[in-house]
């Protein structure tokens, strides 16, 4: 659920605890991930320009997209760009991530095309070094809200071109080294999935505390072409399913879905239709048994005789207590029966009192909700 997740990174990190950390997963059958990445950080910007958030800024660390396009998305949707420095910082990783480009362009004397930008920006031009980036992370944080105990979140756009760069063992220190710091509140990032081993998206996924995957509406099947195959990829390139598992901190997992639709003014977010019955199908757990009861099977079930259950004979329903009834109050020597049967040859059960003073074994029965 997006409502959910962008109230988990807006509350941030309880003290003492690692901060909560996102991976959007997508794939080239639903490649809407951006999508998501763009409405959570336009939902945490509203946040903390509101002070309603645990961080006070945001680092950007831009590596698909360049920061012109953040400067862009902020603007359709009507915020502020000139005050963004107090609050936002981006990390130029997509202009030149190697340094090649600033080589040819000290040669040529050309200038700098992030000087041009109006939001805060900054250049790295040595990804393959994850430690330095580190580093430069937590000092542009810290230029954002000093250094007190205030807070600020990461945004990593692209997990995957990274992991380009660098190998995935120091990809997994970074984001650890970024969960465990003492000011960093929140953090989300973007993987395109299908283009790593799984063993790599599973590292990843067991160091978030939130896995949402951005997944098609429909799967064509093996062979379906024509009319229908077409119709189903056009479908699957407006709408999809948002499923998000959530990893509470005893352990516990809450996985929810929910349907998104990609429109001009950005992705919306909706329950699932019950109108659809592979949807529905798709979230109820596949077993080996029927969880329905037939017809024949509820009548066999009603005709089962539960135990202690009263057979109805016709007589009314008397539970002995050890008490005297009151039709026998006055006859003193008269025993007191209990279950006494019309044929006298089948026995009985004679229970006498010591006295009065004998307090009987309960005042209440505790099966009185049993028709016995």
């Amino acid at each position: 659920m997006a409502d959910s997740i962008c109230r988990t990174l807006r509350d941030g990190a309880l003290e003492g605890e690692l901060a909560p950390t996102l991976t959007i997963k997508d794939s080239l059958a639903s490649p809407f991930a951006f999508h998501v990445f763009s409405h959570i950080l336009l939902q945490l910007s509203s946040h903390v320009i509101a002070q309603k958030s645990q961080s006070q800024g945001i680092v950007i660390v831009a590596l698909s997209r360049s920061p012109s396009s953040y400067t862009s998305l902020l603007k359709m949707n009507g915020m502020d760009v000139a005050s963004s420095n107090k609050w936002i910082h981006i990390l130029d990783c997509y202009t030149d991530p190697l340094g090649w480009k600033d080589k040819a362009r000290k040669s040529a004397n050309v200038t700098d095309p992030s000087q041009q930008i109006s939001l805060a920006t900054s250049s790295y031009k040595t990804v393959k070094d994850v430690d330095k980036l580190f580093l430069v992370i937590a000092e542009l944080g810290r230029g954002l809200v000093g250094e007190n105990k205030a807070r600020f979140c990461v945004a990593i756009d692209s997990l995957s071109e990274l992991l380009r760069h660098a190998s995935m063992q120091s990809v997994a220190g970074l984001l650890s080294n970024l969960r465990s710091h003492d000011q960093i509140s929140s953090m989300f990032g973007l993987l395109h999935s299908d283009l790593h081993e799984e063993r790599a998206v599973a590292v990843l996924e067991y160091m978030s505390s939130m896995v949402a995957s951005v997944d098609p509406y429909h799967h064509s099947a093996d062979g379906q072409k024509g009319c229908l195959e077409s119709s189903l990829y056009d479908q699957n390139f407006t709408k999809g399913k948002f499923n998000v598992r959530f990893k509470r901190r005893n352990g516990r997992v809450r996985v929810t879905c929910e349907e998104f639709k990609v429109e001009p003014g950005g992705i919306s977010f909706s329950p699932v239709s019950s109108v659809d019955g592979t949807v529905i199908a798709g979230i109820v757990p596949k077993v080996q048994f029927n969880l329905q009861l037939s017809e024949k099977e509820r009548i066999d079930r009603s005709n089962v005789v539960l135990p202690f259950e009263h057979q109805g004979n016709g007589k009314p329903i008397q539970i002995y207590d050890g008490r005297r009834s009151l039709e026998e109050s006055n006859s003193e020597a008269n025993p007191i029966s209990s279950g006494k049967k019309e044929d006298s040859a089948m026995g009985e059960i004679i229970y006498f009192r010591d006295s009065d003073d004998e307090m009987p074994d309960s005042d209440e029965d505790p099966d009185d909700d049993l028709d016995i």
